[in-house]
């Protein structure tokens, strides 16, 4: 497999390999998920996966990056966001507001991307009262493991995977606890931190909460090449930023309904919130003059904007349809290629849900 360098290369790979492939990979995923003894982490880690393929789908475009070794990278993406989203919906939905608790589970993360084998297994579950999983999680760690220790240089790009990984972790912590300490908790560890003077505490906690530049570094290892720096600076905090304020854009309907914090709210007003998000798909266009590939992280911007805009989330915004003509404007032609593309797709699989 190549990089794609044009869009209807991007989408071809996309429609024949890389979605495929992630379906593949996920139903492997839900078959274990549907035997966790524990019905609590059972149904979490089904619905993580019913409700969020879209994740692994959008992060497995990244795998193009890996060249021949592709399908290697597909299974350490989709195990990686599967673990994400699954420790998400466990912290969303839990009763537990124990930082310690929320920090265990996220350990998993951490040992899924250490660049030593794992000698012992450890029991994420400990601080909570719902156990057994039968093995599921650890087995997701197991899968990253076997792909990133099969990485001859991975040692070379690990201290920038991990920093990635931690930010993460420690934004997960400070989300899901009681929601009066949250903010407090977030703009402190935004102070000490952030080095960016151009962001915002919100818009730092929300380059954090993102897992594309471990993706992008993950897939270019996997080719033999060490591009860390380079995705470093392109990816945080610009492509990382837009990545996830447009997903706390498109669901801020939905948040305030489960009563989730959303990014988006710390914005004075609309306005000022598609600014904000200009000036992320600008900072993305001007970081990314160094970056090997750079036609397809040129792409990866106008993809981020087209797909979550054709989301029909957004729709329920107020002023919804102007926003986002605004943003698909200003983010131009390709955007809006995508924006039609990821209309069509998601009606497609719609026919096919309702057809099974």
């Amino acid at each position: 497999m190549s990089v794609p360098k044009t869009l209807p290369s991007l989408l071809t790979t996309c429609y024949r390999n890389i979605f495929p492939a992630v379906r593949k990979e996920l139903a492997s995923w839900e078959e274990m998920a549907k035997t966790i003894p524990n019905d609590e982490l059972r149904q979490q880690a089904l619905a993580s996966i019913e409700g969020k393929t879209f994740h692994c789908e959008g992060g497995a475009i990244y795998a193009t990056l890996a060249k021949h070794n592709w399908t290697e990278s597909i299974r350490f993406i989709v195990a990686y966001q599967t673990i994400s989203d699954y420790l998400d919906n466990l912290c969303d939905r839990s009763t537990s507001m124990d930082p310690d608790d929320f920090r265990q589970l996220h350990e998993s993360m951490l040992d899924a991307i250490s660049n030593e084998p794992l000698t012992r297994q450890t029991n994420y579950y400990r601080l909570r009262q719902d156990q057994d999983d039968g093995g599921y999680l650890q087995a997701l760690v197991d899968e990253c493991q076997s792909v990133v220790q099969s990485i001859p240089n991975y040692e070379a790009i690990y201290p920038d995977v991990r920093r990635l990984a931690q930010l993460y972790i420690d934004l997960q912590v400070h989300k899901h606890v009681a929601l009066e300490e949250r903010v407090q908790r977030l703009t402190t560890w935004y102070e000490t931190e952030n080095d960016d003077v151009d962001i915002l505490w919100n818009e730092f906690s929300a380059v954090t909460g993102s897992t594309i530049g471990i993706f992008a570094m993950v897939s270019y290892a996997l080719q033999g090449v060490d591009y860390s720096a380079e995705v470093m600076r392109a990816y945080f905090p610009y492509m990382q930023g837009l990545h996830i304020l447009l997903d706390y854009f498109i669901d801020q309907k939905e948040d305030e309904a489960e009563g989730d914090l959303n990014f988006c709210y710390y914005y004075d007003d609309e306005t000022m919130t598609i600014e904000r998000l200009k000036f992320f798909i600008d900072g993305c266009w001007e970081n990314l003059l160094t970056i090997p590939d750079r036609d397809f992280h040129q792409m990866i911007i106008s993809g981020l904007v087209g797909l979550y805009l054709s989301d029909s989330k957004v729709e329920q915004l107020n002023n919804g349809k102007e926003l986002r003509q605004e943003l698909l404007n200003h983010c131009g032609y390709q955007a809006k290629t995508i924006y039609w593309n990821g209309r069509a797709y998601r009606k497609w699989k719609e026919w096919k849900r309702l057809g099974q």
